[in-house]
């Protein structure tokens, strides 16, 4: 008798452990699915869509946000960039070096200031190379550099030296805005080509970029250019806390002028009191090992200070 009568208490201890964990299963699951451990919560992190602006403008020309299609082109990529968390990271780290250079290519070039953000959807602001053999920040073809005045051979690439491949980039964006009249114009025929955009602008016989049907690259690059704006102009409001301190700071440097030969840049560099590290580091349009300069032009080598 008392054995049964400790089955039956056992039974109903169980019974209510059991009845308890199922009550606090149910709550949990309840509380997640209503929202409300919102930020930083025990069981996950909320995640919303970025705000969308009410305005939004490239090189002083508005994007015609009433229209619902450019609305939502610009919706994701806005999307696609604020949870691309860890390479955005890593530009706004970056962008403490080389915005100063690029701004202060765009300046004494009479350029918008809107365009380094150009420069960011190009190459993320490092010297990349794209399946069609575009390189450097700029992005150039080896035939489009040297048609805009960029050094480019077997010792020598200066679509790796930012600022004069920026100078180049000047002189085509300018010469596509002197034919469109329209700087989003004019960055579309950078990633396509004038010619390309041309003809669909002749074809389609529209004159805004808004408007033109195009491949899908070319119809997201100037909204992921305005988006990138957009998140870097207001970090926080997208979720990204860069302290100052937290970005790379530019190269501290000194400038040697050079007419010769450099026989061994490993040589030169150990003579200038560096590493060929560095000094490939510094001046990464130094492509081979040595500098022949038959023509005896100068050139700007950086070192540091």
């Amino acid at each position: 008798m008392v054995l049964k009568i400790m089955k039956k208490r056992l039974f109903n201890i169980f019974l209510a452990i059991f009845t308890g964990l199922i009550s606090i299963s149910y709550t949990t699951t309840q509380n997640a699915l209503s929202g409300e451990n919102k930020v930083h919560g025990e069981y996950f992190e909320r995640v919303s869509p970025p705000e969308l602006p009410n305005t939004a403008s490239f090189c002083g020309e508005p994007v015609p946000l009433h229209d619902i299609e450019v609305l939502e082109r610009l919706d994701n990529e806005l999307i696609s960039l604020t949870y691309w968390h860890s390479t955005m990271i890593k530009i706004f780290k970056r962008a403490g070096r080389w915005f100063p250079v690029i701004e202060q290519v765009l300046r004494e070039n009479g350029m918008p200031d809107d365009l380094k953000y150009l420069v960011v959807v190009e190459s993320m602001l490092t010297n990349a190379v794209s399946p069609a053999k575009a390189e450097g920040f700029w992005q150039f073809l080896k035939t489009t550099g040297q048609e805009f005045g960029l050094e480019v051979n077997d010792e020598v690439d200066e679509r790796y030296d930012v600022y004069k491949a920026g100078v180049a980039a000047t002189k085509y964006l300018k010469s596509a805005h002197k034919r469109f009249g329209s700087w989003s114009l004019a960055a579309a025929g950078y990633n396509a080509g004038v010619g390309g955009i041309s003809n669909r602008m002749t074809d389609q016989n529209i004159s805004n970029y808004y408007d033109l049907f195009l491949v899908e690259e070319t119809a997201r690059y100037v909204l992921r250019i305005v988006a990138t704006k957009l998140i870097m102009e207001n970090p926080e409001k997208y979720g990204f806390f860069m302290p100052e301190e937290s970005l790379y700071k530019p190269y501290e440097t000194r400038e040697v002028f050079v007419n010769g030969a450099i026989p061994s840049l490993t040589k030169f560099a150990l003579d200038n009191g560096t590493t060929l590290k560095m000094l490939k580091t510094l001046n990464p349009w130094l492509k081979g090992s040595k500098l022949t300069n038959a023509k005896k032009k100068e050139y700007k080598i950086l070192l540091p200070k």
